[in-house]
């Protein structure tokens, strides 16, 4: 399992900006892309009990995409992590074939209800090229923030 693609935009080598990864949506790549989200929000300063809520928000968000995104083909998870205003957002999109109800709907939306707990903002949109897009959004803490944001 590879990384497909890497964008990191950097003012300094230790703390990007902002981070873009395209992953291929099995789950092998999801603790992969976690450290890789859980890194970033580290650097920009989320504490102890934020970082374990985003480990666990993102598990369930990236676990969602290669569960239900494609069912028949196999496709990409395509996530950026930046953080704006002292908030760090963290979006996961794939182009796979939307959110919709279907036979196993009994259990679908538990991981989304305990992502919309854990979370200060989510929302699922529909992508106009195609797929979804979740967005996770969490609010730090002004004191713990990198200088300069």
């Amino acid at each position: 399992m590879e990384l497909i693609s890497i964008d990191r935009s950097s003012s300094s080598p230790r703390s990007p900006s902002y981070v873009r990864e395209s992953w291929p949506a099995c789950p092998e790549m999801v603790p992969a892309a976690r450290r890789s989200i859980t890194h970033f929000a580290a650097a920009a300063g989320a504490s102890d009990e934020q970082l374990e809520a985003i480990r666990l928000t993102t598990s369930e968000a990236l676990t969602n995409v290669v569960l239900h995104a494609y069912p028949a083909w196999l496709g990409h998870v395509h996530l950026t992590v930046r953080l704006a205003g002292g908030e760090l957002w963290v979006l996961i999109a794939d182009n796979g074939c939307g959110v919709h109800a279907g036979p196993d709907s009994k259990r679908l939306g538990l991981g989304l209800a305990l992502i919309s707990q854990l979370t200060d903002g989510f929302s699922i949109v529909e992508r106009s090229s195609g797929g979804t897009e979740m967005r996770l959004r969490y609010v730090l803490d002004p004191d713990r923030l990198p200088t300069g944001v």
